[in-house]
């Protein structure tokens, strides 16, 4: 089994400027909440590919790459939904540079927070929507049956809301 990377010391690298290296490790990545239903990421341990550049001025070009799936209730049917995103993100840290050149993954002894940075990128990466399939129905809401599996499901229309109020006039 790989070994598992949560956090790394860029400085152990012993860049200089203008100098670079290619990683491969591996990390866990937590389970979301998201809209109220729980979402496994797998595998375990998810590859990833770091690249790292040093900056001038003791700063960081960093870039993240790797896929994983996303296991978790589809958001129209309830039925299980499995997703693979596919996740590449860069960023730069630069101490003093001002809050648009400092990552918030990379701390003061230039340590990389891989585990938060691959969550929130993995994060980010998702649809709008985690569905079982991109054409699914969803459920009736009227009665909750499943969609998929009766795609011709009919309810009889009721009476129109915005003629309610007539039906309580009464005629002598």
């Amino acid at each position: 089994m790989p070994q598992r990377t949560d956090s790394f010391d860029l400085g152990r690298l012993g860049l200089t400027s203008g100098e670079g290296r290619r990683l491969d490790l591996h990390a866990a990545v937590a389970p979301f909440d998201y809209g109220g239903q729980r979402y496994e990421v797998g595998p375990a341990l998810v590859p990833m590919r770091l690249d790292v550049s040093r900056t001038t001025g003791s700063g960081w070009s960093l870039r993240l790459r790797f896929e994983a799936e996303v296991n978790g209730p589809c958001m129209r049917c309830l039925d299980p939904a499995d997703l693979r995103v596919e996740v590449d993100v860069r960023e730069v840290s630069v101490p003093g540079g001002g809050d648009e050149l400092q990552s918030p993954y990379v701390g003061e002894e230039a340590e990389l927070d891989l585990e938060a940075w691959a969550r929130d990128a993995l994060a980010l990466a998702l649809p709008a929507q985690l569905t079982c399939r991109p054409d699914c129905a969803g459920l009736c809401p009227q009665c909750g049956a499943n969609l998929n599996e009766d795609p011709e499901h009919r309810h009889e229309p009721g009476p129109d809301p915005r003629w309610a109020k007539l039906s309580e006039l009464h005629f002598d």
